[in-house]
């Protein structure tokens, strides 16, 4: 293949992004971004030949020949050391995946003579990405979240993901700690918004996009209150990571201008000075992070490290 070139791949539940990242200067080449949308609820042959139509034109824009190396940003359930997927009914999502070991079936699919796979989770693939971008690259210490239809997050130290450190929970993950009556994942996902507002007015709308643009006192209180319960949920991690800045993304984030005010006063409160960045990279960091599997120092840093479920 062309040397120093990676394809990174972002998985969602209704399309798949593919492009052709340069790994020396970690970018994503011009004219070889490509999206398929995907049915999630489909056959394992239907899912995967839509996966590879957006890497094949990849791997044919980016003019790559021969060997293919494709890093991936998924969503759990997966057995990221393995590449087996461990999607279940509960999950609702690629159903058809259970126990499909992608780096066997997938390279069926691929217009290449020989492939390499290699996975991250989505939300880590997000947290490397951004590290290396706006704000984020100043700063050793990194907390990225990610606010949408779950509350995914990864705590980066000199752009390396950490999971086992003393300093972060266990694999990085904040969804399934404890927070009030439920757990996290409860509170800063879409399905909050929506239900908050619904208990305050007895109206339910799709999404936060909708809630935001009601812009009434309901609305207002449903924000305020998002803002406080993530400042009060974050600080106890902010302060054992001793965290240099906070990246957030995902749909959420795009009301960050809603919320944002009562997170930042509540830090403030709490004595907090760390900085606080909006990423709008979305898709691309992902991108970006899933392609630097290929890094040849990235991956011996974590490689032994990934998660198996």
């Amino acid at each position: 293949m062309k040397k120093d070139i990676a394809i990174g791949v972002d998985v969602g539940g209704s399309h798949i992004v593919s492009a052709a990242v340069n790994l020396k200067t970690n970018e994503i080449i011009l004219a070889t971004t490509h999206s398929v949308k995907v049915n999630n609820k489909e056959s394992k042959d239907v899912v995967l030949e839509n996966w590879s139509r957006a890497i094949n034109e990849t791997i044919e824009s980016a003019g790559i020949v021969n060997t293919t190396n494709i890093g991936f940003a998924i969503p759990g359930p997966f057995n990221y050391k393995s590449g087996v997927a461990m999607f279940e009914g509960d999950n609702d999502k690629y159903e058809s995946l259970y126990k499909v070991s992608i780096p066997e079936e997938l390279p069926k699919y691929i217009n290449s003579d020989e492939v390499d796979l290699r996975f991250l989770n989505d939300a880590t693939s997000f947290g490397v990405g951004v590290s290396k971008q706006g704000k984020a690259k100043l700063y050793s210490k990194v907390i990225v979240v990610t606010l949408g239809t779950g509350f995914g997050s990864a705590f980066i130290e000199n752009g390396i993901p950490q999971v086992h450190s003393d300093e972060v929970p266990e694999g990085g993950c904040l969804w399934d700690k404890p927070f009030k009556s439920g757990i996290s994942d409860d509170y800063f996902s879409t399905r909050w918004c929506i239900n908050r507002y619904e208990e305050l007015t007895g109206e339910k709308l799709l999404g936060v996009k909708e809630v935001a643009m009601v812009n009434n006192p309901h609305s207002k209180a449903v924000f305020d209150e998002f803002g406080l319960n993530m400042a009060t949920f974050m600080m106890p991690f902010i302060e054992r990571f001793k965290a240099d800045i906070i990246v957030m993304g995902g749909n959420i984030s795009k009301a960050s201008e809603l919320f944002l005010p009562t997170f930042e006063k509540k830090m403030l409160d709490y004595g907090s000075r760390v900085e606080i960045e909006i990423s709008n990279l979305m898709e691309d960091a992902a991108i970006l992070g899933s392609a630097k599997l290929f890094d040849p120092v990235f991956w011996q840093s974590v490689k032994d490290e990934l998660p198996e479920l």
